[in-house]
């Protein structure tokens, strides 16, 4: 059965879509998603106990483990904390090239200038162009091209 009726008559709450939402937010690696139909409104969030790093930091750790599993948790979680981090201003999905096929914008190791585009963020149907906040060598990219990103998210390390 998958609606369900509240003891005093109240709102008929389809479980299955529920499920559904929450697996989209496994699958799609997101905090939160919400959906409105006829009036209901569904949200269904999912509880982090640190910015978006630990979801990447437990992706990562298995794919990690059969060589060195301690580097890889600290490895994740200094990014954020490096002084160089460029982080994400937006939710949104990350581009590192202007169209499908064609070089990236800038790659580990390349000299940036402040201002020059790192990588474009699809948010609500928009590319937002994400500059350089700083000059410097880009000493890693931390996102992958199409991936999804959270606010504050670190992007790439610029020293």
């Amino acid at each position: 059965m998958s609606e369900t009726n509240g003891s005093d008559g109240g709102m008929r709450v389809d479980t299955d879509l529920v499920k559904k939402l929450a697996q989209m937010l496994d699958e799609n690696d997101l905090s939160e998603i919400e959906v409105e139909d006829n009036g209901r409104r569904i949200v269904v969030k999912r509880k982090l106990g640190f910015a978006p790093a630990p979801p990447a930091a437990q992706a990562q750790a298995p794919a990690a483990t059969p060589a060195p599993p301690p580097p890889a948790p600290a490895a994740e979680t200094k990014p954020a904390d490096h002084p160089g981090a460029v982080k994400s201003p937006m939710v949104g999905t990350v581009f590192l090239s202007a169209e499908p096929g064609a070089a990236p914008f800038v790659g580990a190791g390349d000299r940036v200038n402040e201002g020059d585009t790192l990588l474009i963020i699809e948010a609500m149907k928009v590319m937002n162009p994400i500059a350089a906040p700083r000059s410097g060598i880009v000493k890693r990219i931390l996102v992958q091209d199409a991936q999804p990103v959270e606010y504050e998210q670190p992007l790439a390390i610029i020293e």
